[in-house]
């Protein structure tokens, strides 16, 4: 978990109230999922582009935007963007594992972002750009630490940094506002942060 500052602020017990609509693909962004299908959660900086990116992939069933790994209880964009909750802006990712792997998925999260930034997404500064990916079990942190060395490898090759991304367990997934769900939908000319470091990464 991120580090936390004492002044975190304290949330609510009230969730975000949400259409659960995926203004794309028509399927609920709320559990239970189909049988079958799996989730996993990413932050790889403002999850305006993020989501975008993963609700096109072939095999993902449905994504949403939210906070994850900090400690503010149903925290607001602005609590978040405080950077004192300790959350993450994540996108949570449902996807059928028979049309698309773990590893394709994560091997689109490295290439999207770059992962040496520590607590920053290019111009977006703070913990809550930071990267990390969040499992739900011990064979996707596996899968998620392997390929993270992988791409530390491919990264190192080309003269970059360490990579900084964390991989810890999802405690809880907060849904985002309404207003944030697949934002690039609804608004397409909208701002997308997402660039990548032009390394391949040698998995999926």
């Amino acid at each position: 978990m991120n580090a936390q500052s004492a002044d975190a602020p304290i949330g609510r017990d009230t969730p975000m109230a949400i259409s659960a609509l995926h203004t794309v693909n028509g399927r609920r962004m709320t559990p239970p999922w189909p049988e079958g299908l799996q989730e996993i959660v990413l932050g790889l900086g403002c999850f305006w582009g993020a989501e975008r990116l993963f609700w096109q992939l072939p095999g993902v069933f449905v994504t949403a935007v939210g906070y994850a790994g900090g400690v503010t209880p149903n925290p607001t964009y602005q609590e978040t963007c405080t950077g004192r909750t300790g959350h993450a802006e994540v996108v949570r990712v449902v996807f059928d594992p028979t049309e698309i792997t773990l590893d394709t998925l994560l091997r689109h999260f490295w290439e999207a972002h770059d992962p040496t930034q520590g607590n920053r997404q290019g111009n977006d500064i703070g913990p809550q750009y930071r990267s990390i990916i969040l499992t739900l079990d011990d064979e996707q942190r596996a899968v998620a630490e392997r390929s993270r060395a992988a791409y530390a490898e491919a990264l190192a090759a080309q003269g970059k940094g360490a990579v900084t991304t964390e991989i810890v367990p999802l405690e809880v997934f907060y849904y985002a506002e309404e207003y944030h769900q697949q934002y690039l939908d609804k608004n397409p000319g909208g701002y997308c942060g997402l660039k990548g470091t032009g390394v391949s990464c040698p998995i999926g």
